[in-house]
């Protein structure tokens, strides 16, 4: 019984430890699966669908200006020919990636 007790314990505080790294990995994957299409893979719009829906490039000066709560209502109402995430994202996935976004204007 002790062992098992001990067991537990190791399993829980490993998934404790991973948590902040797992965490990290899914906000890029988050992006990867749902942004990148579009917006590029670090925010240039340079892929076939950002040209062709002529996704401005976070170097742009509108998206610059953008605060990121601005960006936020852009994600959950959509802006442009980009979809409506509310609902389809969590309130707490939309702020992730939208941080992971502004990463790119540094």
């Amino acid at each position: 019984m002790n062992r098992a007790v001990r067991n537990v314990g190791t399993a829980m505080l490993v998934m404790v430890l991973a948590g902040p790294v797992s965490l990290g990995q899914s906000v890029e994957a988050l992006y990867k699966s749902k942004c990148q299409m579009c917006h590029g893979e670090k925010g240039l719009a340079d892929s076939a669908a950002g040209k062709s829906m002529k996704v401005k490039p976070v170097t742009d000066a509108d998206v610059k200006k953008m605060s990121e709560a601005q960006m936020v209502e852009a994600v959950e109402n959509g802006m442009g020919k980009m979809q409506p995430y509310k609902g389809k994202l969590t309130d707490a996935q939309i702020k992730d990636v939208v941080e992971h976004f502004r990463t790119f204007l540094k």
